[in-house]
């Protein structure tokens, strides 16, 4: 552990210390939100960021740890273990340089060269590698021919196969081949000769090729999708010569026979086993990379998403809107419960517009609803006007919201299971409603993947875009905090220190001894101990609660603290909260102890400030050009107001309200460089655009971007 501190730290730029006391607490079963939140005296202010760096790089140390247990066990079976090898698998902590150390020693399937040596052909491979020529190499080799070696050829050919061999599983040939690689390795796609017309969609890369080093990770994975699919045929390689001549100068000592024969035998290992197996390593080194990329975009999309500016606790009606089957209505109390579904049918072919208006005007007076969502597919923009069209009869928010994977959720058995007895279509209307007044509480509830942000989230590797994904929900989740009194089991579940069964805990004593006075009052729920309660308190909010403070993020273990900070002001813990010139008066640094720094005292100063402030920002109502219903209505050089749908590492796309996004590449998001669309938009963000090109046949839109709403 103390090895694994110091190579962390080292790594990062941070104190062994810091190090060693983060791993001391996710050891000890602390969470990364709960640690970046509640101990940064202990860490020394490190942020969630680091902190899961750390964490990642000790669980691959210790996957490392365990492969050189293997590796040794191996090697000491074969009785083939030295003092010096086990040195320098004892040294070593990098995966590449552990493998090339084993590669002679891993076992392996009945290899050219082992067949060689079989027929006791490795003597003439040692010969051949020394290159002295004192003999004649004929004499030499007519000695080999014996047994089950039939002439002087297959004895040379069985000689180089050993030596090939030898080559390939040298680590200085493989470095000096990774490094060859590195520097000028060439990616190169072809199409599959007779999928021409199959493989349309990959048609830029039909005869395609450039550095490796310079391909980008969405360039490489569309690649490796066409592959995936035996549409395209991918390769990377170097200048081969050059690798083969590099190789020889290794190898080949003289220009007789013998010298010769090793070359023969060091280009037989180039083409037949190193470059194949370098190449390996590349691709799975360039994919693993881009990956990574793609993933850290996703990531990054599916944060803004989470943290979308909720409307709050609105009484609201849902729209999931339709042509021939209607539009599902449905009404939500402020918590988001059903009270009322019906639907209507404002559009042709039934065309019932005065009678659907007549439904809508009734069902906001009866149920008092603040605001309108309407789900943005099918017929989302008509049902939008239709909407607009009867706001002079009620004062109205009219809100048009994304539908991405609302029907994955009203299929799933998490919607059957919130809503038994209504249909799908039911289901996708209130998943709708509740997305305007919570995006965070209702997306925790969809596979994110559904959600349909990123860039080939079906091409990367699945468990570790399973994992950052998962760490951004609940990073998003804790960094909210929840209303215990109202949040569901899913949106509990990714509490810190809480997890699928004490949420459904919760659920359970909440819907048995109705809403929760107090946070003490959690310690009686089944199963939860004083490690889930320390790990997850700060972060459950109760607003009723006769403690304001169990309605901010102060934790109940600062509690005493804030008590102090009242009785020295002579006042009570609501008052120094409601007081701004009260809290003026106090001076944290008389209230540091052992365990409480500045840091913490700090944080809790901010939290009285805003008790259960949310850090998402205000929504705002967008309106879209109403000239424009199809792809059909755009013209170049025509601006127009949109909203940033998605974003990739080559650009954003833009939904301008009609059903195809357009695309702003990277190159025209603003007028400064940029590799990082991320640096300029965000996802949801209201801006302006200009129509640089229209392909009505392809259904494809350029945009460049005019102007980026800040606030939205």
């Amino acid at each position: 552990m103390e090895l694994f501190s110091k190579m962390i730290a080292k790594a990062l730029n941070v104190a062994e210390r810091q190090v060693d006391n983060t791993l001391a607490l996710l050891d000890g079963g602390a969470t990364v939100p709960f640690i970046s939140r509640y101990r940064k005296e202990v860490t020394g202010g490190l942020d969630e960021v680091q902190i899961t760096e750390i964490k990642e790089r000790s669980e691959k140390l210790r996957e490392l740890a365990k492969r050189k247990e293997t590796i040794v066990g191996t090697i000491e079976e074969q009785g083939a273990m030295t003092p010096e090898l086990k040195e320098r698998i004892d040294r070593t902590w990098d995966a590449t340089e552990l493998e090339d150390i084993y590669l002679p020693y891993k076992p392996k399937r009945k290899t050219r060269a082992q067949v060689a040596r079989q027929k006791g052909l490795e003597p003439l491979a040692i010969y051949l590698l020394q290159q002295n020529g004192k003999k004649p190499l004929e004499q030499q080799v007519r000695s080999f021919v014996k047994g089950e070696v039939k002439d002087e050829e297959e004895a040379l050919k069985g000689a180089r196969d050993i030596i090939a061999e030898q080559v390939s599983e040298d680590e200085q040939a493989r470095n000096r081949l990774r490094n060859q690689f590195a520097r000028q390795a060439v990616i190169s796609v072809k199409v599959v000769k007779g999928k021409e017309e199959e493989a349309d969609k990959y048609r830029n890369y039909f005869d395609f090729s450039e550095p490796l080093k310079r391909c980008s990770s969405h360039r490489l994975l569309a690649m490796r999708r066409g592959e995936a699919e035996g549409l395209l045929k991918v390769s990377i390689s170097p200048d081969d010569e050059e690798c083969c001549e590099k190789l020889e100068h290794m190898y080949v000592r003289t220009d007789n026979e013998c010298g010769r024969q090793v070359r023969e035998a060091v280009r037989d290992a180039y083409k037949r086993l190193l470059r194949p197996s370098i190449e390996t390593e590349f691709a799975a080194l360039s994919k693993e990379k881009a990956d990574r990329e793609a993933i850290r975009v996703f990531a990054d999309n599916l944060r803004q998403l989470l943290l979308a500016s909720p409307l709050g606790q609105k009484r609201v009606i849902g729209i999931d809107p339709g042509f021939r089957t209607g539009c599902k209505v449905v009404c939500l109390d402020a918590q988001g419960n059903l009270l009322h579904n019906e639907t209507i049918y404002p559009h042709p072919p039934k065309n019932e517009r005065l009678i659907a208006g007549r439904k809508l005007i009734k069902l906001v007076e009866q149920y008092k609803t603040e605001a309108i969502a309407i789900g943005n597919g099918t017929a989302g923009r008509e049902t939008e006007s239709f909407i607009k069209g009867l706001t002079f009869y009620c004062d109205l928010q009219v809100f048009v919201v994304s539908e991405d994977g609302a029907s994955v959720y009203s299929a799933s058995k998490i919607a059957r299971e919130e809503f038994p007895e209504y249909d799908v279509t039911v289901r996708g209307a209130v998943s709708i409603g509740r997305r305007l007044m919570d995006p965070l509480a209702e997306l925790v509830k969809i596979d994110p993947k559904s959600i349909g942000v990123g860039q080939y989230q079906h091409d990367v590797d699945q468990t570790e875009l399973k994992k950052s994904l998962d760490q951004t929900v609940e990073s998003c989740v804790n960094l909210v905090g929840v209303n215990v009194n109202t949040a569901s089991k899913h949106l509990l579940t990714y509490i810190s220190g809480l997890g699928p069964a004490l949420a459904q805990n919760i659920i359970d004593y909440r819907a048995a001894n109705g809403p929760f006075g107090s946070r003490k009052e959690l310690l009686k729920v089944p199963r939860m101990g004083a490690k889930a309660f320390e790990q997850s308190a700060g972060f459950l909010r109760i607003p009723q609660a006769d403690n304001p403070l169990d309605n901010s993020a102060v934790h109940p273990e600062s509690y005493p603290v804030v008590e102090q900070m009242a009785r020295d002001l002579q006042c009570t813990v609501s008052e120094l909260m409601a007081d701004k010139e009260l809290r003026s008066r106090i001076d944290i640094n008389r209230y540091v102890t052992p365990t409480v720094g500045l840091p913490t005292l700090t944080d809790i100063m901010q939290e009285l400030d805003k008790p259960g402030r949310d850090p998402r920002s205000q929504i705002e109502v967008f309106h879209f050009d109403e000239s424009i219903r199809t792809i059909n209505d755009l013209k170049e050089r025509m601006e127009l107001p949109g909203i940033v749908t998605n974003i990739t590492n080559f650009g954003c796309f833009v939904d301008v309200g009609i059903k195809e996004n357009g695309l702003v590449h990277v190159s025209q998001l603003c007028q400064e460089y940029t590799t990082n669309p991320g640096d300029v938009v965000k996802l949801h963000q209201h801006v302006r655009v200009k129509v640089l090109s229209v392909e009505l046949e392809r259904k494809r839109i350029q945009f460049t971007m005019i102007g980026v709403n800040q606030n939205a």
